[in-house]
């Protein structure tokens, strides 16, 4: 019996790497906010994820709270920050982009579907500040009940 050729098979190994490297995304944020997002019956999907600022709005995780209350807090990336850091937060954003693609920036909010809406409330009024009017909110898609 003939032994079998592995003279491919680092061809092969290069290309499953190669295929991996390419359709993998790599988780940008780690949550510090507790998420539970709403439901929603009429939602459309965002186009351009590259053009998404998110801002995240719960209560935090429970190896936080002992420092941030049980309250509903707000996370810019990675840290936890106040209405007035969105400002400051969609200007680096907004530079972060090229200057083509700043117009169509939109910004999402991430929100507990138990958040006040008096946060919600001072998050929009600082991102009118900020001059980001295309807001979305993030949600869940439900069946219609007819």
């Amino acid at each position: 019996m003939a032994p079998i050729s592995t003279a491919s098979l680092p061809d092969i190994i290069f290309m499953l790497l190669f295929f991996f490297m390419v359709s993998t995304t790599m988780k940008e944020v780690t949550f510090k906010v507790q998420i539970r997002t709403p439901e929603a019956t009429e939602v459309e999907k965002l186009e351009k994820k590259s053009l998404v600022t998110y801002i995240y709005v719960g209560v935090p995780l429970k190896q936080y709270q002992s420092m941030f209350g049980t309250e509903p807090r707000i996370q810019l990336n990675d840290a936890f920050a106040t209405v007035n850091d969105i400002q400051s937060y969609i200007a680096s954003e907004r530079e972060a982009m090229k200057e083509s693609d700043r117009p169509k920036m939109t910004t999402s909010i991430k929100a507990d579907f138990d958040c006040p809406m008096g946060v919600i409330t001072d998050i929009k009024q600082a991102l009118r500040q900020a001059q980001a009017l295309k807001i979305s909110y993030s949600t869940r898609k439900v069946e219609k009940n007819s």
